[in-house]
């Protein structure tokens, strides 16, 4: 029977999901520990340098998202089904929440290395235009009716927000701009090992948060597409009337 296999597979995956959120929160409290506690303090800047182990990181999550944006956006363009269209809305949610915190962490950390919080840098423009793509397909999906033309036309946002991926990374590189290369060495480097552990601790606590976040909200715009056929499977069926009769 379909419930006998169904159960343990849900089964499983609850399991995975439950080790995944602890091994992720593991991360993320050692990274904190590590950045506050064992990492040196830039004799430079000084704490305001710490901002960038998880500047950097919540860019590449932002990248992440915006890569599992445009995987579901072209599925469902090629195929449409719930599952891409869940995919695509996850990582557009997690490309602007990413994008959030880069486009926070950035000027916080700006305003100590030039003065100021803000300059119209290439790789700051491209980044402030990459998650107001993202917005504009949630603002799209949540207001613009749910119907297929709208998912398609959202997956189509989907697809142009990664072609502007490539552009935010090679910015600097192309077109100059303030933008500092600290990983290369060209901004500073990072010069003490507990720096460099700081930083790969970062990056395995937000990617793994960032795999857990698109998973949980796969998870839920499943659950929520079931619900509404199952609502719409009721009110075929009369079964509503009845209920309030």
């Amino acid at each position: 029977m379909p419930t006998a296999t169904a159960a343990p597979k849900k089964s499983a995956q609850d399991a995975i999901f439950a080790i995944l959120v602890a091994v992720t929160t593991a991360l993320i409290l050692t990274t904190i520990y590590w950045v506050f506690e064992r990492a040196p303090t830039e004799k430079v800047m000084g704490i305001v340098q710490k901002i960038f182990y998880f500047h950097v990181p919540s860019a590449y999550s932002m990248y992440i998202g915006a890569t599992a944006c445009f995987v579901g956006s072209a599925g469902y363009l090629v195929k449409p089904s719930a599952k891409w269209d869940a995919l695509g809305r996850a990582g557009a949610e997690l490309a602007v929440t990413f994008g959030a915190i880069v486009l926070t962490t950035g000027p916080l950390w700006a305003a100590k290395a030039w003065g100021y919080y803000w300059t119209w840098d290439p790789r700051l423009t491209t980044a402030l235009l990459q998650v107001l793509i993202y917005v504009a397909y949630l603002v799209l999906r949540g207001f613009a009716g749910d119907g297929e033309g709208e998912r398609k036309f959202a997956a189509a946002l989907g697809i142009l927000g990664a072609a502007n991926l490539p552009i935010i990374h090679f910015s600097v590189q192309k077109w100059s701009g303030e933008h500092p290369t600290v990983i290369t060495g060209k901004g500073g480097g990072l010069h003490h090992p507990d720096m460099k552990i700081a930083l790969a601790l970062g990056f395995a606590a937000f990617t793994l948060f960032a795999i857990t976040l698109l998973w949980a909200r796969v998870r839920l715009e499943l659950a929520k597409e079931r619900l509404a056929m199952l609502e719409e499977d009721a009110i075929d069926l009369g079964l509503d009337d009845r209920i309030e009769a």
